[in-house]
């Protein structure tokens, strides 16, 4: 048991709802929050000691009312999880302005409307911790360039937190997710019953990654086994980072059946 106020974002569906799940099973008191208010008093409900509240982190005023309701009503919060994120997947020539903005203000902008809203309250009780839902996409190129702008620039705030404010006891770290298997993919898959089986192939873990695998790398972050780890990514991705072996084949595979010429063969 460990009887935190947790604060979770975008905690209505997948990865969210998952950590959310979690962290009430440790015994922690959950604060759900997303900007689907069904959503999120629908996780709630199935879990114990936990509360929804309606969230919507692009606006930094109903951030702080948020965070102080939580302080009136449940206690600070010691551990916040910065869930909430959006992706566009109209590539850059073609990306209008506004999805630009919405990818921003949504992953990034809204992680410093919580981490500045919490921040007061966890220096004045010794210390606390925030864990970032990054992304891959932060760490190399896969496209979507509004949202991999957004998850670069919250793994930089990561180290940025960790450095700024470690002395006054607050950790933050980031996970960096690569393909999860969560509800934003049934459109996909609903267009390709495939999808899954193609990306798998590039994990060297062989399968896409579950809610759950995240959920345990946010909370060993947010808890006392990681007490002297910050400012931290920590890739959650099967080893896609790692190196790419089905390309590898591909490209020695491809050389294997090239025969050079005569003026190919001292090059």
């Amino acid at each position: 048991m460990t009887d935190r106020v947790v604060l979770v974002t975008g905690a209505g569906s997948g990865i969210g709802a998952v950590i959310a799940a979690q962290a009430a099973a440790l015994g922690d008191r959950v604060v759900v929050t997303d900007v689907d208010a069904a959503a999120a008093t629908r996780i709630s409900a199935q879990l114990p000691r936990s509360v929804a509240m309606t969230l919507d982190v692009t606006s930094g005023e109903q951030v702080r009312a948020v965070v102080a309701r939580i302080a009136r009503e449940v206690g600070p919060v010691q551990v916040l999880v910065n869930n909430a994120g959006v992706a566009s997947d109209v590539p850059f020539g073609r990306l209008p302005e506004e999805l630009w903005h919405r990818d921003i203000a949504v992953s990034l902008d809204g992680a410093y409307h919580t981490i500045s809203a919490v921040l007061p309250g966890m220096i004045a009780a010794g210390g606390g911790a925030i864990v970032n839902v990054a992304s891959v996409n932060g760490l190399t190129y896969l496209g979507n360039e509004a949202y991999s702008a957004a998850k670069a620039g919250l793994i930089s705030l990561t180290k940025s937190i960790a450095v700024r404010y470690g002395d006054r006891g607050i950790r933050c770290n980031a996970v960096a997710p690569g393909t999860i298997a969560t509800p934003i993919w049934q459109q996909r898959m609903e267009a390709d019953p495939m999808v899954m089986q193609r990306a798998a192939r590039w994990y060297p873990l062989g399968r896409v990654g579950r809610p759950e695998d995240v959920a345990a790398a946010v909370l060993f972050l947010a808890g006392d086994g990681a007490s002297w780890i910050t400012g931290v990514t920590l890739p959650v991705d099967g080893g896609l980072l790692a190196g790419r072996l089905a390309m590898a084949d591909e490209i020695v595979s491809s050389a294997e059946s090239f025969e050079p010429g005569p003026q190919d063969e001292d090059r």
